[in-house]
């Protein structure tokens, strides 16, 4: 008895290592096949991928993460252009550039945050399931817009340097995140 437990417990833990591993396998797979019909089907696979065990295969996880994703990198580079603003010795230009693009980027910050509580109501079929997934689709879709707005405020050669380079980058990033997302929870919406 007293060896058969070690060769139990052994194989217990292959077994569980087994399933999860294919659980993951499924689950990628999942979320690679979700992300082909996305704009940035790379970076969506890379963005979500680290969260395959919480989204296995499950759509509104898929939809939820995607949204949480894309809040966190908005918050973040909303953070990076108020710590921009208040550098010193930056053109007039710029300040108004940064000044501009840290309202869009709240507003953006501010629909995301909305549309992942309304996602949270999806939960129903039916009429209220339409009516809550065509507001959080009008919120992202008006985020995105919004960070679009913040990086073609960098546009042109009134406004060059380090700051433009790095916001730029930041708000592509930005929206092909959401923009990912949005197309996430388009596929989402016509499927239920």
């Amino acid at each position: 008895m007293t060896r058969c437990f070690p060769t139990f417990l052994f194989f217990s833990v292959i077994c569980i290592a087994v399933i999860s591993n294919f659980t993951s396998a499924t689950s990628s797979n999942f979320i690679k096949s979700s992300c082909s019909t996305t704009t940035y089907p790379t970076l969506c696979v890379e963005s979500l991928s680290i969260y395959a065990t919480t989204i296995q295969e499950d759509p509104h996880q898929l939809v939820q993460t995607a949204l949480s994703v894309s809040l966190n990198n908005t918050q973040s580079t909303k953070t990076f252009v108020s710590k921009c603003y208040k550098l010193r010795g930056l053109k007039p230009i710029e300040y108004a550039a940064l000044h501009d693009c840290a309202e869009e980027i709240s507003d953006s910050v501010d629909r995301l945050s909305k549309s992942i509580k309304e996602l949270k109501l999806c939960a129903v079929k039916g009429e209220d399931f339409r009516w809550h997934i065509s507001n959080v689709e009008t919120w992202v879709s008006s985020a995105l817009t919004d960070e679009t707005t913040c990086g073609d405020g960098f546009g042109g050669k009134a406004v060059n340097g380090k700051i433009k380079d790095s916001i730029r980058a930041r708000m592509v990033n930005v929206a092909q995140v959401t923009s990912n997302a949005l197309s996430l929870i388009n596929q989402y919406a016509k499927k239920y």
